[in-house]
């Protein structure tokens, strides 16, 4: 019996690249769901920034794209991780999750969605040596989150990875009836 483990066997999923007829990406400004003010324009304007370095697709506006961006800034938490002798905190973790999908304007369909796509930053604070303040750190973030959009949209799925959710019941109600065994 062969086995489907071990040093050998290596996973390499066929890359869902995007349709011959997705030719111009346009990103929609992206939708802020947390409390912070004015984290979608900058991701908004750094994962632009990013499709045109990157220069496989032209970025335009949305009424002259084949295809669309579409994201969301579901989360954004800011956690001290070590503190000093008098209780201040001295790292933080940064952590930004976004929704994301990609909306084929030809066929009028969402052709992938990415989920929880998280990212996360661990700076020292300001006040230690190499130490960044929240701004600085946020800014190393929005490189980071918009190279992996940027990836999900040109490289396919898998090049980069949203952490799934588990649902545990089935979207279709059951149809049979339950009942309790009989005492015997």
């Amino acid at each position: 019996m062969a086995a489907c483990t071990g040093p050998d066997v290596v996973y390499r999923p066929a890359p869902q690249i995007l349709p011959s007829h997705i030719k111009k990406l346009s990103v929609r400004p992206l939708v802020n769901k947390t409390q912070q003010f004015g984290l979608e324009d900058k991701l908004t304007l750094r994962t632009i920034d990013e499709f045109l370095r990157n220069g496989e697709f032209p970025v335009v506006p949305e009424a002259q794209a084949d295809g669309v961006v579409i994201g969301e800034i579901a989360r954004y938490i800011l956690t001290p991780i070590q503190y000093d002798s008098a209780l201040v905190p001295v790292s933080y973790k940064l952590t930004v999750i976004v929704n994301l999908k990609f909306l084929d304007r030809t066929l009028n369909m969402v052709l992938w969605e990415e989920p929880n796509l998280v990212e996360n930053q661990i700076f020292a604070a300001s006040t230690r040596p190499g130490g960044l303040t929240e701004e600085q750190a946020r800014e190393a973030l929005w490189d980071i989150l918009s190279r992996d959009i940027v990836a999900r949209v040109v490289r396919g799925f898998g090049s980069v990875t949203g952490e799934s959710q588990r649902k545990l019941s089935s979207p279709q109600p059951s149809t049979g009836t339950v009942t309790s065994p009989q005492p015997q």
